[in-house]
Order: C-alpha cells, then structure tokens, then sequence
C-alpha cells in the first residue's frame, strides 16, 4: 500500500513532471555546482526522505530489540538482527523489521511510522532534501559524492539530526517493549527469529479462517449443539443435536459461506476450496470443550458421491 503514497511523488507529477527522481538527476550537475542551499535549489526534494528512517531509525530499533532481550538469548539475537540492520541501511529494504512489528506488535509499526514521519519533517527544517528514499549506498552515490563540495552541511545537519532520531527511536521502543511486554524477538519462549511477509500473510490468514469458523459455530447455536464434524472436498459437514436452534442461511453467508444445504439435523455449509483451513480453525475452537464426533472421510470416491 505505501506504493500509492510515495510513488506519485517520486515517480509520477505531484510535485514535478516526472517526479523527484527523475529531476533529481536531470539536475544534479546544476546542484553540485550552485552554492545556494539544496532546500531553495529543490525544496520538492523534501518529499523523498522516507529513506532516513531506514539508516537512522532502525538501528535505533534494533537497538531496543538487543537491550530487551534475555541476557542468555543476546548474542543469538544479535547474529540475527545485524543482517537485517546492514540490509536496511545500505540497500532500504526494512521487511524483516516491518512484518516483525506486524506479527508481533502492530501497536509498534505505527508508533516507527509517526516517529519516522516527525524526523523526516525536522530534517526537511532544517534544509535537507534530496533523492533519499532508499538505502545509504543510494544516499552516498547520487547525494553525498556529487554534492558534498558546496552543499556538506545539508549532510553533516541530517546526520546530526539522524544520530538523535537513533536515541529517541531507541529510547521509546525500549520503554514500550518493557511496558506492555511485547514478544520480540529473544523475550519470546522457543524459536528467536524476524518475521517475514509470508509469515505475516500466514498469520493473518489463520486469524480470517479462525474469525469464519468461530462465526459458523455461533450460528449453530454454540460447540454444544454440535454433534459430528467432517468436511469433504468444498464443505463442511455438520450435525447438531437441536435443529431449531441453528440461525439462518444468512448467518452462514455473513461469515463466507457460498450456501447451507439443510437436512433435518445434518447440514452442509458450502466454503469452497478453502474448506480445509476452516475446518482446521473448527477443530481447534472445539477441542477441549466437549466430546465431539469427528468424522474422518478417506475415500474420494465416497468425497465425490457426497459433493454430487
């Protein structure tokens, strides 16, 4: 989704016809040689700063992440940040980082975005723009190199203002960490890792089937009207001791179902391919509850004469 917000700008006409980059470049030769301030030469370039927060935020973040862990886990955690850290400071990729707050603590990725937003605005006040939207080795090939003849202090003041951006960072993810003790990584029992976008993807997909199972239980009239479950190729299988007391098709197509397929006390809620998922989330919300009949289904002749 932040394609839809920095790419207009970097790359399509919101601020300048071809975007920041693209001028950034077709000028740069015209910057090097001015001695007016980057700022009154290009005062657009402050809307590509997101790369700050990639070589200054993070380390403060990692940071945090390394002083909150267990004493015994440290070197551990260590040996699996440094990677991520290099990784987000030189080329900007910062997704190790992102989908760990996303898997472990949402609350903290926006907390980074508000931070990463407020330094971005004082660096940008204090006169630096520029084509730094990615990663350090970007920053130092087409800013540093080229312009640091008449333009060093631009650079000596983002960096000024970077190393107090660490401290805060640091600062305010350790206090939140320890205050509503957050799982990161090393604090957590068992596997010490950073998370990433296929680990997040998995875990939002578990929350969705678990949130679809959770609401068809509820429209049966709870786990103890429940008697069997089974499920076959598209469907799942249900029997209920008390019929009138499961609500109506509605209520099953407001949590995903394609349709409810009644007969007496043995009903058939139509998922789709997705079924096997669900009825794992409708497994694991029954289990411990109450004895429950599961009904097993092993032969595909018998899935399809059922699905027919």
């Amino acid at each position: 989704m932040h394609h839809f917000i920095y790419a207009p700008f970097q790359f399509g006409p919101a601020v300048v016809d071809g975007g920041t980059t693209l001028y950034w470049y077709e000028h740069l030769q015209q910057f090097a040689a001015s001695g007016e301030s980057l700022k009154t030469l290009f005062p657009e370039g402050g809307f590509a700063l997101q790369g700050l927060s990639n070589y200054f935020g993070i380390p403060g973040i990692a940071l945090a992440f390394w002083s909150t862990t267990k004493k015994e886990n440290r070197k551990k955690v260590l040996s699996l940040i440094i990677p991520g850290l290099l990784t987000s400071v030189f080329a900007g990729i910062t997704e190790p980082f992102d989908y760990t707050f996303l898997f472990i603590a949402p609350a903290l990725f926006f907390v980074h975005a508000g931070l990463a937003a407020t330094f971005a605005t004082i660096s940008y006040a204090v006169g630096t723009v520029g084509n730094l939207g990615g990663g350090l080795i970007e920053a130092i090939t087409s800013n540093f190199i080229p312009l640091w003849p008449n333009h060093y202090t631009t650079y000596v003041n983002m960096f000024l203002v970077g190393f107090v951006s660490i401290a805060v960072y640091f600062v305010v993810f350790r206090f939140l960490i320890l205050k509503f003790d957050f799982k990161t990584p090393g604090r957590q029992e068992g596997e010490i890792q950073l998370y990433s976008k296929a680990d997040y993807k998995s875990k939002s997909a578990s929350g969705q089937y678990k949130e679809q199972a959770n609401g068809f239980i509820e429209a049966f009239g709870g786990k103890e009207n429940i008697d069997t479950i089974a499920n076959c190729a598209t469907r799942l299988r249900i029997s209920v001791k008390d019929q009138t007391v499961v609500r109506e098709d509605s209520e099953f197509i407001k949590y995903g179902a394609h349709g409810v397929v009644r007969n007496g006390n043995a009903f058939q809620i139509i998922v789709g391919l997705s079924v096997s998922q669900v009825r794992e989330a409708f497994d694991e919300l029954m289990e411990g509850e109450q004895q429950v009949s599961i009904i097993h289904k092993n032969s595909l002749d018998n899935l399809m004469k059922d699905e027919r």
